[in-house]
């Protein structure tokens, strides 16, 4: 293979789903993003605050399209082999920011989040650390064909959880959020680099864009 047909490095979108400037949330992500950098790979940082957009409304999407906070998010999930979102959990839940914006992409074709890889991750300062919220978040973008990552990581305690330099105080905690995001970014590259896939298990079914799928089945 000529040198100028290598692949680049792997691209990752990585974003804090708070709004709140100094969220743990957002201060997970900015770990998380150093993590990815740190194997080699390219990191988008973004803040939740790069795609404002109104409440989703079918009447507003029918006049006016869609908006440019929505859009500015298709660019960037299609610009890149796989995301990350570090979220809080509201009532159990996940924040309704994050998920009207999922609201407003997922009316984009082709869908941009239909084959991506996701890693979730979250803190809290409550003792399970927003788990609950990524399991709510995972149901959204499964059925919208995401492949989300099995293993999730949450952050407890998280008001007393980071070091001065942005680490985790914890060294165990450290290294398990490494080792994470490390096995993620394998199956990424191992997914992107070498593809031997041709039909694939797509939930969601309101976009017809690839050709050759079997329903529901996965080789």
């Amino acid at each position: 293979m000529p040198a100028d047909a290598l692949p680049g490095p792997l691209r990752v979108l990585v974003f804090g789903a708070a709004l709140r400037a100094d969220s743990t949330n957002v201060r997970l992500a900015a770990l998380v993003a150093q993590l990815v950098s740190d194997t080699g790979a390219t990191v988008d940082l973004a803040a939740m605050r790069d795609f404002d957009m109104p409440l989703y409304d079918g009447d507003m999407e029918v006049t006016k399209g869609l908006p440019q906070g929505a859009l500015a998010l298709r660019d960037r999930l299609e610009q890149s082999d796989a995301f990350v979102i570090s979220s809080p959990e509201y009532n159990a839940s996940v924040p309704g920011v994050l998920k009207n914006a999922i609201d407003w992409v997922s009316r984009v074709r082709p869908q941009p989040f239909k084959t991506k890889h996701a890693l979730l991750v979250s803190a809290s300062p409550s003792l399970i650390g927003g788990n609950r919220g990524l399991w709510t978040l995972r149901i959204p973008l499964e059925h919208l064909g995401t492949r989300v990552y099995p293993d999730m990581f949450s952050l407890a305690d998280s008001y007393q959880a980071f070091a001065e330099d942005g680490t985790l105080a914890d060294p165990g905690l450290q290294q398990r959020l490494t080792d994470t995001v490390s096995a993620f970014l394998s199956l990424v590259e191992a997914d992107v680099r070498y593809v031997c896939l041709e039909r694939r298990w797509y939930e969601f079914l309101g976009d017809r864009t690839e050709a050759a799928i079997t329903q529901r089945a996965e080789d």
